[in-house]
């Protein structure tokens, strides 16, 4: 089985969120079950640094009368997974993020960079002498890749199926009619049954509808954007193609976030017995962001986007008697302006008690996993989340709201002997606050506290589980039957 991944972002070639890690993980889990899974991303600066380029190159010509384009062979870094660069320096060399200028604002062309990725992606899977490499299945992921279908289909050559990957339903890729002159698709698929949105085009509709097969983060996120309430105006086409649409929980790279092995903590944490490895890490997360070391308290942590969707607010609104009652918070992350400039407001009123770093480190993302007591995951909705799954690995326990990947992934510890968390339902302060005190309760109970994280690190969330699972959707794309609507 030959799959090309088609992303706009890897780990650690260039990662913004969870898309990243997943398409840097999952090629690599594939591959180690036999399945030739390679990627394509385009060549941005920080990619073209960090892969490994053997120096073979594929030019392209101008495909998208964008500028001279070409293919750059290499390897992952730390995975040595096959890879493809798309190299447009017109496109692809800028400084600022892979989609938004350093000023926070989308790329006005991005609907001709991510085409363009899209066309390419096109190209292999229908050109098997271009790459002397022609992939059975075309995998794709979000708003970024969803041209690749719709390519095809105005093509109508002898092609690959395209199983079409949603990591986040609230990212639609939403553009004017007028591109499809300017990335060369036909006017007759700006229709209702085609990718038409509103008026506009839409390049996750186009995914959605085009592909063959359709699959999402978790099983519950799968049932959820089936529902006007998560499918942002798709819900319709959505229930349409129900009979293709998958809900595959997300792994985590173990070797990357292993508690026995990772050198961004102080001290291994294991399983055996995970509080004498807590406590040193949390003794030199403190110190690092500032906390006061007395006395014996929940430290919260929490890594996250600053944005709506992650219940930031709700974290805000709760900061402060979350500090009255003795706990202590750790917060790392970026986003909306008015969420950092209120986290800063508190931080500012209660020094040693929280602490927060604006912008985005690896090995404090590791550290606070590693070293809180608790992580809060208090999303309105999650595709799958990976936070939650890194934090169970390192003995910390999830506070999550009863969500998406949140709701498959932790078990609420009143529920049942499995419990591997504390799950909330409602996306509302006092919910969140009444989860808080939950964990404050569990803290004290030392013995059940130690039992809990023990369940936690015990669980598989490897992405070999997720891999079988995918390999069974390829199978049955490249051989049965496709419910289109």
């Amino acid at each position: 089985m030959k799959v090309l991944f088609v992303t706009s972002e890897a780990y650690p070639l260039v990662k913004t969120g969870g898309l990243g890690d997943v398409a840097g993980a999952l090629p690599a889990a594939l591959r180690d079950i036999g399945v030739d899974a390679r990627i394509l991303l385009p060549a941005y600066p920080d990619a073209m640094r960090r892969a490994r380029l053997t120096g073979k190159t594929v030019p392209l010509g101008n495909p998208l009368g964008v500028g001279e384009t070409r293919l750059l062979e290499g390897t992952m870094p730390d995975t040595g997974c096959p890879l493809w660069l798309l190299d447009c320096p017109a496109m692809y060399e800028r400084t600022g993020g892979p989609y938004m200028m350093y000023s926070g604002v989308d790329w006005p062309d991005n609907f001709r960079r991510f085409a363009l990725l899209s066309k390419v992606a096109a190209m292999i899977g229908t050109a098997g002498d271009l790459m002397d490499w022609r992939p059975d299945v075309l995998h794709g992921h979000d708003w970024q890749t969803g041209l690749v279908p719709a390519y095809l289909n105005a093509w109508g050559a002898r092609r690959p199926p395209f199983l079409f990957s949603i990591h986040n339903m609230e990212y639609r890729g939403l553009f004017g009619p007028e591109i499809l002159d300017l990335i060369g698709l036909p006017r007759s698929q700006f229709s209702i049954n085609g990718l038409e949105f509103h008026g506009l085009v839409s390049t996750l509709k186009a995914g959605i509808f085009y592909a063959q097969a359709v699959a999402t983060v978790s099983p519950s996120y799968a049932a959820e954007i089936k529902t006007p309430v998560g499918g942002q105006g798709l819900e319709g086409l959505l229930q349409a193609r129900a009979g293709d649409l998958s809900g595959i929980l997300n792994g985590i790279d173990s070797n990357a976030w292993n508690p026995q092995t990772d050198p961004y903590l102080a001290a291994p944490i294991d399983v055996a017995d995970p509080a004498p490895g807590k406590r040193i890490n949390k003794d030199m997360l403190k110190r690092r962001m500032g906390l006061d070391a007395d006395g014996d308290r929940p430290l919260f942590g929490l890594v996250s986007r600053f944005v709506a969707q992650k219940g930031i607010d709700l974290v805000v609104a709760a900061l402060p008697g979350m500090i009255a009652s003795g706990a202590q918070v750790a917060i790392l992350g970026a986003g909306d302006t008015g969420l950092e400039a209120a986290l800063n407001d508190i931080v500012g009123r209660y020094p040693g008690e929280a602490a927060v770093h604006v912008g985005y480190d690896e090995h404090l993302a590791h550290l606070i996993e590693g070293a809180a007591d608790f992580l809060l995951v208090p999303s309105r909705f999650e595709p799958c989340g990976l936070t939650q799954l890194y934090a169970l690995r390192y003995g910390t326990i999830p506070v999550v709201r009863r969500t998406g990947g949140l709701a498959d992934s932790v078990g609420h510890v009143d529920e049942g002997p499995n419990g591997t968390g504390i799950v909330f339902d409602h996306a509302l302060p006092d919910a969140l606050n009444w989860a808080i005190g939950r964990a404050m309760t569990l803290y004290r109970d030392k013995a059940t506290l130690n039992k809990v994280r023990q369940r936690g690190m015990s669980q598989d969330f490897s992405w070999k589980r997720s891999a079988k699972e995918y390999l069974r959707v390829y199978g049955s794309m490249v051989g049965g039957d496709v419910h289109r609507p």
